[in-house]
C-alpha cells in the first residue's frame, strides 16, 4: 500500500482516536444525557477500526472487507447526518457523524467516499 492508502489509513487512525476517545468520556460522564448520541459515536470508533485493521492488513478479502464497511459507513453517516437536521431533539448532544459530520470538518461524509473510490480503484489495478 502507498501514497493514498497510507493517508486513508493515517486519517481513519486518528477518526478512531477522535471516536474512541470522545465516546468513552460522553458515556463515562453524561450517558443519561443522551445515550443514543453516545452510542453511536462509540459504533462510528469501533467502525473506523475496523475498516483502519483491514487497510492494514491488506490482500483481497481484507480490501473487500474495508470496502464493505466503508459503504455502511456512509449509509450510516447519510442516515445520521439527515436524522439529526430534520429530528434535531432525537439529539441532545452531537454524535461524531451528526450534521453529517461538520463538528469533525464534514470528514466522516468525505473519508468514505474516498475510501470506496480508491479500494475499487485499488481492485481494477490488481485485478488480473
Amino acid at each position: 500500500m502507498g501514497g493514498p492508502g497510507i493517508v486513508l489509513v493515517w486519517v481513519y487512525g486518528v477518526m478512531v482516536v477522535g471516536a474512541v476517545s470522545r465516546s468513552v468520556v460522553q458515556i463515562a460522564s453524561d450517558f443519561d444525557k443522551a445515550p443514543l448520541a453516545y452510542a453511536l459515536s462509540a459504533v462510528a470508533g469501533v467502525v473506523y477500526g475496523f475498516i483502519t485493521y483491514s487497510l492494514v492488513r491488506g490482500g483481497e478479502t481484507a480490501r473487500r472487507a474495508a470496502l464493505v464497511c466503508c459503504v455502511a459507513e456512509l449509509a450510516g453517516v447519510l442516515t445520521v447526518g439527515t436524522w439529526t437536521l430534520v429530528e434535531p431533539s432525537a439529539f441532545p448532544d452531537a454524535t461524531v457523524w451528526s450534521d453529517y459530520g461538520m463538528g469533525y470538518v464534514f470528514i466522516p461524509v468525505i473519508l468514505p467516499v474516498t475510501a470506496v473510490f480508491w479500494l475499487r480503484r485499488a481492485r481494477a489495478t490488481t485485478a488480473p
